[in-house]
């Protein structure tokens, strides 16, 4: 199996990169292609004692930036790491693409350069979300702010096939996001979307409240892209000032700094459960290659999970089967 990976893309590019492309190569039976400035790769490369044939490099000259319009980007860069990759893939010169890049760049390069499956109106954008119970695939985190009941009739087709064959979940559940849980709730799009929800070959359990969403009532939550990017958003500051609150108070005096010691290992527990690189990317779902999308600020062990979750994506054969599930017109 052959990896491609963009070593331009994310925050701590080149260098974070590359080291998580040595690691994978020295746990998984795997080749990787990096893309980038053949320069600044080498140097990195020069730190690291690995097996020289499992690497090789595609120099490319330009970067996609997050400064960058997405579709721009795509037309006019096509000398980027992350074009180049895409066409790569595209080629037959790997068996599946990672990028920590431009989100909106990779979306756009996905459907110009490797294009949707057929029968698919829209490829979603995925994200991981820790719940309670362990984690759901929330579809769509915000490719799609304007969306059609089909679309999510096919997000909710799609990730039913990606949370069962790559994150080991039988017969997942697929919840719809809404302002309550009887049918008939929610705006047109809810309502028209619930209708053809219950006739999809998935185990439809109806409307979920965002409430409901952090409980893990729903292996896989399905909204349109602006609602789903707004829970990812919102979850975010709301961990982020729980985080800083639970700080103020455990170092409040001597007496918090103490019970800090007795839960530590129990908030140990919890960031590792909320910490993206655990997961390492997610799947763009809908076109014809495996495509995962790394977090923009990825260190080495996210890009390691990175490409473990791809490799996973490539085994499992999830394109395919996407492919063969007959979605109604």
């Amino acid at each position: 199996m052959k990896i491609i990976v963009d070593g331009m893309g994310g925050d701590n590019a080149p260098g974070e990169i590359i080291k998580g492309c040595i690691n994978a190569i020295k746990k998984f039976d795997i080749n990787i292609i990096i893309v980038g400035n053949k320069e600044k790769i080498e140097k990195e490369l020069k730190i690291y004692d690995y097996n020289k044939e499992k690497i090789e490099i595609l120099h490319a000259e330009d970067i996609i930036t997050n400064n960058d319009d997405p579709a721009l980007a795509i037309r006019r860069k096509k000398n980027s790491s992350m074009v180049l990759g895409l066409k790569s893939l595209k080629n037959g010169l790997g068996d599946g693409f990672l990028s920590a890049g431009n989100t909106g760049a990779l979306l756009a390069g996905g459907l110009f350069v490797i294009k949707r499956i057929k029968g698919i109106d829209r490829a979603a954008l995925t994200s991981v979300y820790p719940t309670k119970k362990g984690i759901s695939l929330i579809v769509d985190a915000g490719a799609n702010v304007d969306s059609k009941p089909e679309y999510l009739e096919q997000f909710g087709i799609m990730g039913s096939v990606y949370m069962e064959n790559i994150l080991a979940r039988k017969n997942p559940t697929i919840g719809l996001v809404s302002v309550g849980t009887e049918e008939g709730k929610g705006n047109n799009l809810v309502k028209g979307t619930y209708s053809l929800l219950k006739e999809a070959p998935i185990n439809f359990i109806g409307n979920i409240e965002a409430r409901d969403i952090p409980m893990g009532e729903a292996d896989v939550i399905i909204a349109d892209g602006f609602v789903g990017n707004v829970i990812l958003k919102l979850t975010e500051g709301v961990a982020s000032f729980l985080l800083s609150e639970l700080k103020d108070i455990y170092n409040k005096d001597i007496f918090s700094k103490m019970s800090a010691l007795l839960v530590k290992s129990g908030l140990d527990e919890l960031k590792s459960k909320a910490d993206y690189r655990e997961y390492g990317g997610v799947p763009l779902l809908g076109i014809q290659k495996p495509v995962v999308k790394a977090h923009g600020s990825s260190d080495a062990l996210a890009i390691e999970n990175g490409i473990r979750q791809l490799i996973d994506f490539i085994d499992k054969d999830v394109i395919n089967i996407i492919k063969n599930i007959k979605i109604k017109p």
